[in-house]
């Protein structure tokens, strides 16, 4: 079994409603984010997948999200569960990459998101 991750950062301002404390208030981060895939085998150049396009399209989504007030986002309008959390923003950023590489399956599959919101804690969120 072959794993490649990459890893990008972004910096983005959040709050989070309905949370009792001072993350509640708008506040900002340098996000960190790394996206794993897994297969079991190469193509012809030796690759589980060229890293030019997987940075490409993590490079993509990320994007959309650098320098932005998260909660302006239409995927975190709704609050409560929907809230800009390291968590969601795995699960989002997941599932954006699932149809980005839909194409691979069942080949090569992404194994995971990690996004840390500072140097210390960290979310992932994958599929089982």
């Amino acid at each position: 079994m072959f794993e490649i991750a990459v890893k990008t950062r972004f910096a983005a301002a959040h709050f989070l409603s309905g949370y009792k404390g001072p993350c509640a208030s708008l506040h900002g981060h340098t996000w960190q984010v790394e996206v794993t895939f897994k297969g079991q085998n190469l193509d012809h150049s030796g690759m589980l997948l060229d890293f030019k396009e997987v940075k490409e399209k993590v490079r993509n989504i990320v994007d959309e999200l650098d320098h932005v007030n998260l909660n302006d986002l239409t995927p975190f309008q709704k609050g409560g569960e929907d809230n800009p959390t390291a968590e969601n923003l795995a699960r989002y950023i997941y599932r954006r990459l699932k149809l980005e590489f839909s194409a691979h399956e069942p080949f090569v599959k992404i194994t995971a998101v990690r996004v840390w919101e500072s140097p210390d804690a960290s979310a992932s969120y994958l599929e089982e």
